[in-house]
Formats: structure tokens, C-alpha cells, sequence
């Protein structure tokens, strides 16, 4: 007689056998065709169906190559009365050497305090209002409200601070030139004064030493605070000085982009946001049933931050490897210096995306491009493809096709 452990074992294997015969009938299984096998043994059916070109690759799919993909969802968030912060460096996406991200919100009044880091900050505004200030090296200071669209860059060892704005405040992606980099890393002011003697400080400053009984005991990150006054005229401080040479503020959505049938493009660098020397930037948009065209860039890796929509890309990496992920909002993408890479809309809305790199300016390469600009004999000779369809090709780069 079986036993009551080896009956429930039995019983489990029909139920998951069950299951996987319905799950491969419903295109949830690793088959394709001949190929693969249902699962039997424990998974995760929501995980896999938010990534079915890694449980189904392509059969262009071939060889080993680094995961590139990394969902904030999956970031530990650090909250804080004011607000809360979430980041992706390469601790949680090894690739990602060269840049790192951190998705931040702050509540109305809400302050990421007085602060200041090794690395250039570059950010971009998803959604609300809030008020940005620095302090450049030479005294020459900076204030300015910024809202959904806008991108702020503070350079490297540049002290400055966010405070989110009335309407429930703002969230915002940031971006530092480091993967490495870490919001624990930061240098604030809270902090520093807490760990400098206070006869020191109030040498340094000129004060009494009793004005500084008040002082934080530990850094605060993130705190709640009065809203500043609603003009940004009645906030500003006069500066001897002047402000600063070069704005640290760029309108990104409010510039023309590059339109095409399929989309648009929009890029920030540094010959139309000259102050933002460690970050070059392009904010994608692709329409249902379209792509990024297939390209590369010569100069720099890419980090990818998906804000809307859903999407796949393969990534070409030479050697005859190739491999497809599957993106959707709040995930990090990452590709190579001049790995080939399409990414395509798979969903029914448009697919919205930042490409950011570790350069003064944005480049790619178009395939088509460059099949259209060289001889169009050389390029049949290669590819068995009809000449009247080379002639065919536009000379111009269409980002989104």
C-alpha cells in the first residue's frame, strides 16, 4: 500500500502533469514546434509570461551572452517620510559598468536634501513638478521648476537639491555616468555637519556655537518640508556673481523631434545642452506594430530605462551570438558599444524609452543606411538580395521604422 507522503507525491506529479499539458496548449511552455519540452517541476507563470522571448527564444537566438535586463520592481526601495528612492547599478545588472539609475519620488514638499556626488547627475522628470538648485564651482548659483518631460544636469561634485512641488509633488529617473554608483554614496550636507566638530563649523560659518544645538545627528535623505514659496522670483537668492554660465535645465519634450511613420526621436547632447559633457541622451517613441531600427553606436554603451508600453530586443553580439529580451515600464536595458540591437513595440500603445550613454554626444548606426550608401553590387554580392531592392532603400536614417 502506498504511503500518505508517497500518495500526496503522486498526486502533485498528476496535477502538475495536468497543468503543463494546458500551459503548452495556451503557449506558456518552452515548445516551440518539435523543440523543447513542457515544464514539470515548480515555475513561475507570471514571471514567464512578462518574458516570453527568454522562455521561447527566437530560433535567431544562439550562444551565451549576459542577461540585459533588470526590473526596477524587483529594487529595494528606501522610504522615507518624504518620499522614497529605488536604484539599478551593477550590483543588480553586472553589464550595466558604465551607468546607473535611480527612480526617485517626492511628495509635495517632499526634499532630497542639500547633496552632492563624484559623479555628473542627469535626470529626466516622469511625472509632477519640482524645484531644482545649485551652486557651481566659480559661486554662481541656479534655481528652476521643472516638470514632466524635463531633464536637469548637475555636473560632477556640484552641490544641488530637489523638492517636489504642490499637485503631489513629482518622480523622476536619475542617471550617473557610474555603474558603480549608489545613492548611499552621496555626499550631504546633513551628514557633514554631523560628523565635523561644532566649534569648527561655527568658526567656519561665523555663528555662535549654540545656533548649531539644532543641527541633525545623521543624514536625512529624503525629508518633509515646508513647500517653497510659490513664484520662483520669490524663492531665488541674489547672487553677487550672477547665475550660472550655462543652464542646467533642457525642455527635452518641447524640442522638434525626428518623425518618421513609426514614431519619434528626440535627442539631448551636447550640442543643444551644452553643460551635459558625461551624458548624452535620446527619448524614443514607437508606435504599435513598429521598431527602433536595427543600429549600434561606435562611441558607448546604452542604458535603457522603459517608461511606457512593452517591447522585445535582440541584441547581435558577433561570434554568432545572439539573444531577445522582453521589456515593459520600469525596466532597465543594456547594450554593449557596438553590439547590433532592434527594439520593437509588441504591445497595443506606444512604447516610450530613454537611451542614455556615457558620451558628450549621441551616435548610432543605421544598418539600412549603410547598405544604401555602399556600392550596390558589393552589398548583393554579399546578401543574394535583389538590387532593385538596394535601389530601393532610403539614404536618409529613419530611427523608427
Amino acid at each position: 500500500m502506498d504511503s500518505p507522503n508517497r500518495q500526496a507525491l503522486l498526486a502533485a506529479a498528476a496535477a502538475l502533469g495536468a497543468t503543463a499539458a494546458a500551459s503548452a496548449q495556451d503557449g506558456n511552455e518552452p515548445v516551440i514546434g518539435n523543440k523543447g519540452a513542457p515544464m514539470l517541476g515548480p515555475r513561475n507563470p507570471v514571471r514567464e509570461q512578462e518574458n516570453p522571448d527568454v522562455l521561447r527564444p527566437p530560433s535567431t537566438d544562439r550562444g551565451s551572452l549576459p542577461n540585459l535586463r533588470f526590473s526596477s520592481a524587483d529594487s529595494h526601495v528606501k522610504m522615507r517620510e518624504g518620499g522614497w528612492s529605488r536604484e539599478v547599478t551593477q550590483r543588480e545588472l553586472p553589464i550595466s559598468t558604465t551607468m546607473a539609475g535611480v527612480n526617485m519620488r517626492l511628495k509635495s514638499g517632499g526634499v532630497r536634501e542639500l547633496h552632492w556626488h563624484k559623479q555628473a547627475e542627469w535626470a529626466f522628470m516622469l511625472a509632477g513638478n519640482a524645484r531644482v538648485t545649485a551652486v557651481d564651482n566659480d559661486g554662481h548659483n541656479f534655481i528652476a521648476d521643472v516638470g514632466a518631460g524635463d531633464l536637469w544636469y548637475f555636473p560632477s561634485g556640484i552641490p544641488h537639491s530637489i523638492q517636489g512641488l504642490p499637485g503631489d509633488g513629482c518622480e523622476f529617473l536619475l542617471a550617473f555616468p557610474d555603474g558603480e554608483f549608489s545613492e548611499d554614496s552621496t555626499f550631504a550636507i546633513t551628514d557633514l555637519f554631523a560628523h565635523n566638530d561644532r566649534n569648527v563649523l561655527a568658526k567656519n560659518l561665523g555663528v555662535n556655537v549654540k545656533a548649531l544645538d539644532g543641527i541633525p545627528k545623521e543624514e536625512r535623505f529624503i525629508f518633509q518640508a515646508e513647500l517653497p514659496p510659490p513664484r520662483l522670483e520669490a524663492d531665488a537668492v541674489s547672487d553677487p556673481l550672477g547665475a550660472v554660465p550655462l543652464d542646467m535645465v533642457f525642455r527635452l519634450t518641447q524640442q522638434p523631434p525626428h518623425q518618421s511613420s513609426g514614431g519619434n526621436v528626440r535627442i539631448a547632447d551636447t550640442r543643444n545642452f551644452p553643460i551635459s559633457t558625461d551624458v548624452a541622451a535620446a527619448l524614443v517613441e514607437v508606435n504599435p506594430g513598429h521598431m527602433r531600427e536595427l543600429h549600434w553606436h561606435p562611441n558607448a554603451d546604452e542604458w535603457q530605462y522603459y517608461i511606457s508600453g512593452k517591447g522585445r530586443m535582440t541584441v547581435f553580439a558577433a561570434e554568432a551570438r545572439a539573444r531577445t529580451f522582453d521589456y515593459q515600464a520600469g525596466d532597465v536595458g543594456y547594450v554593449p558599444m557596438s553590439m547590433s540591437h532592434f527594439i520593437e513595440n509588441t504591445g497595443s500603445e506606444p512604447l516610450r524609452l530613454l537611451e542614455l550613454f556615457k558620451s558628450p554626444r549621441f551616435m548610432d548606426v543605421s544598418l539600412a543606411q549603410w547598405m544604401a550608401l555602399t556600392p550596390h553590387e558589393l552589398v548583393a554580392a554579399h546578401l543574394n538580395i535583389d538590387r532593385d531592392i538596394l535601389n530601393r532603400l532610403r539614404k536618409d536614417k529613419q530611427p523608427v521604422v
